[in-house]
């Protein structure tokens, strides 16, 4: 029978530096799908790689004095080396500087000319170097670029336009009619609300102004902009061609089942890369899941920060399956993830080195301690053992079910609840004392077979997420992998094998004051000076009374939900919890605030202000913010835990 197929790939890297923890977060993420998948029966084809084309790349290869093609042969080496230091199972690492994919992209450019889609015109507007990103003014937060927050440039210069408003109403009713098709459902939410109904702007897709790109072949003096550059690897890296002579890779793959991206670059998958794909009469991806960041405890990982954690500085203090098994179990489904090294040190201690190690461990010592290592099943049952059976039996279906749903934290949690249910089962079973009885050596027996053939189901699940720690728990036990098919049947280690002689510590405790005292060594703290702050002097406003003062009512109210109004550029529209009541309040605030950021939060409210209608939408109060001098608001929030509808007086 032939198996079904599996095509996925990961965002390519962009190749401005080495990538740090958080980057690397997204390949683990998705081989872990990749082997769960395989390990499910699938044919799967797993494709990464490196972006490597754009004005930044330019830059940074003049600040170093070498040629671009000399940077990114570099940067990118390095991050294949991180990728493969991770053990991850990809079968193609595609550069966008690669002949084949440099080649179609030119035919691709073409053809959407030819075809109407593509056209000259010029660009006037905001441009962000380090997003590559033009930009209106009216798009932009605080006069930044609003994806990273840096500064803008002004820029005008001849290019090529490509018609997005065309197939936008086509996206839509596909969006609509796919609700699989954009993960986390809030993702989906976000484009539609943000980008797709407000109407989308033609876009640029070459450049004039910089030259390392792929060049318009009929117009050499422009460069293919980076993102119909990039986006059209995954097509091109499985052997698509324009002219209708792809390979049978690509007949046989695409679509794609997953694109798996990190959420800041959604929009470039979910809007203008289905664009380009029917405006290139192909089927979209099934599926793009958009995960959320794995930050450092003090925020976004960033090199100015100071505070960027590497994969191979991790890997060196905890090795290659720790450091897997914190990003993949730490990460939420939707939102950030936080790392630390103390934390690593925690989760090392308590779920690994105590958990699973000790387990392993304890069950290994104790067959060579009691039978010589033989394992054998003398069937010598009690009630409490069934227990553990609809635990261990229970588990596979439960991870595929949260794997469907890429809920890769939640199918790792429900393995080391199988763990957990063996380490108990020993505490409630006492072989130790069973040990000292010998008319209940069969029954001794029975209770380590157990052991071994739960752990066994449970390290073969535990293959996608800790490859070697899975393979050195089998060698252990003396047990085989089996497949997923098998794990609705316990019983199945052979009756009579051996676990090792020697067993073998898996993860070692550590000592936190010890790691913290190295990794000071390796990264000095660097004393910040910090300057006094300056205040903010205003027009000051007529005098009150105080029982002016005491008409104003000023309570706390909660964010239950959130949406940006329609037709305009500043306002949202917030359903806030006062006590039992609710109330509509449209705020000036949505260049400071997203409308996912606002629902949960607790503010201050001026509740008693008279009705009003802002942009045709009815606002019953208003949040109270404080403004800097830049014009940056924050809404206020109570410093302490208080309960909607607490009076603020």
């Amino acid at each position: 029978m032939d198996k079904k197929k599996f095509y996925m790939t990961t965002a390519i890297a962009y190749t401005s530096g080495k990538p740090h923890i958080g980057n690397t977060y997204e390949i683990v993420l998705a081989d872990s799908i990749a082997r769960f998948k395989r390990q499910q029966g699938y044919d799967v084809f797993f494709q990464t790689g490196t972006d490597e084309h754009g004005q930044k790349i330019e830059l940074k290869a003049e600040e170093k004095g070498v040629t671009p093609k000399a940077f990114v042969d570099e940067v990118s080496t390095e991050i294949r080396r991180i990728w493969d230091l991770m053990n991850t199972s990809y079968d193609k690492f595609i550069r966008t500087t690669d002949a084949d994919h440099e080649k179609q992209v030119q035919k691709i450019f073409k053809k959407l000319y030819d075809k109407g889609d593509i056209y000259k015109g010029h660009y006037e507007g905001m441009y962000c170097t380090p997003c590559e990103s033009f930009f209106t003014e009216s798009q932009l937060v605080d006069g930044k670029c609003p994806d990273c927050g840096r500064e803008v440039q002004p820029a005008k210069e001849e290019a090529y336009f490509f018609r997005m408003s065309k197939y936008a109403n086509r996206l839509i009713d596909h969006i609509n009619t796919h609700p699989e098709f954009i993960q986390p459902v809030s993702r989906k939410n976000e484009m539609m609300n943000n980008f797709l109904l407000p109407g989308l702007q033609d876009l640029c897709v070459s450049r004039t102004s910089f030259k390392w790109g792929i060049p318009v072949d009929f117009d050499p003096k422009h460069v293919v902009y980076v993102w119909l550059d990039a986006l059209t690897n995954y097509i091109t890296g499985i052997g698509y061609d324009c002219d209708g002579n792809s390979s049978e890779q690509f007949k046989k793959d695409w679509p794609a089942d997953l694109h798996l991206i990190g959420k800041d670059i959604i929009r470039f998958h979910t809007i203008y890369w289905p664009i380009f794909l029917m405006a290139l009469d192909l089927p979209l991806p099934k599926q793009v899941f958009g995960h959320p960041w794995l930050l450092q405890g003090d925020g976004k990982m960033s090199k100015s920060k100071g505070n960027v954690l590497y994969a191979d500085e991790l890997v060196d203090f905890f090795g290659v399956d720790a450091v897997r098994y914190f990003v993949l179990h730490e990460m939420p489904f939707e939102n950030d993830g936080v790392i630390s090294w103390e934390l690593m040190v925690e989760r090392m201690n308590s779920d690994l080195a105590n958990t699973l190690g000790n387990l392993v461990n304890r069950t290994v010592s104790m067959s060579n301690k009691y039978f010589g290592g033989v394992v054998e099943n003398k069937n010598v049952n009690e009630p409490v053992d069934e227990e553990l059976k609809k635990v261990v039996l229970e588990t596979p279906n439960k991870v595929i079910a949260k794997m469907e749903e890429l809920r890769v934290a939640d199918a790792i949690t429900e393995i080391f609840t199988l763990f957990k249910r063996c380490n108990k089962y020993i505490d409630e079973t006492m072989p130790w004392a069973l040990a000292k009885d010998e008319a209940k050596k069969d029954r001794l027996a029975t209770v380590l077979y157990n052991l071994v053939e739960s752990i066994s189901i449970g390290a073969t699940l535990l293959e996608s997420f800790m490859p070697e720690t899975s393979d050195k728990v089998l060698a252990q036990l003396g047990a085989q992998k089996r497949k997923l098919s098998q794990m609705d049947t316990f019983g199945l280690y052979p009756s009579g094998n051996k676990v090792t002689e020697k067993p073998e510590i898996l993860f070692a405790r550590m000592d936190i004051n010890e790691v913290m005292a190295k990794v000071a060594e390796l990264h000095p703290v660097k004393e910040e000076v910090k300057e006094e702050e300056k205040g903010i002097d205003i027009e000051p406003k007529d005098e009150i009374t105080f029982e002016e003062f005491g008409k104003m009512q000023f309570q706390v109210g909660e964010i239950i939900s959130c949406e940006a109004v329609k037709k305009s550029k500043k306002l949202l529209c917030s359903q806030v919890k006062i006590g039992s009541q609710v109330k509509q309040i449209v705020s000036g605030i949505k260049a400071h605030y997203t409308p996912e950021e606002m629902v949960g939060k607790k503010v201050m409210v001026l509740v008693n202000l008279k009705p009003a209608k802002l942009a045709g939408v009815l606002s019953e109060g208003m949040l109270l913010c404080a403004e800097d001098e830049n014009g940056e608001l924050s809404l206020m929030v109570p410093e302490k835990k208080m309960p909607s509808g607490a009076e603020i007086c």
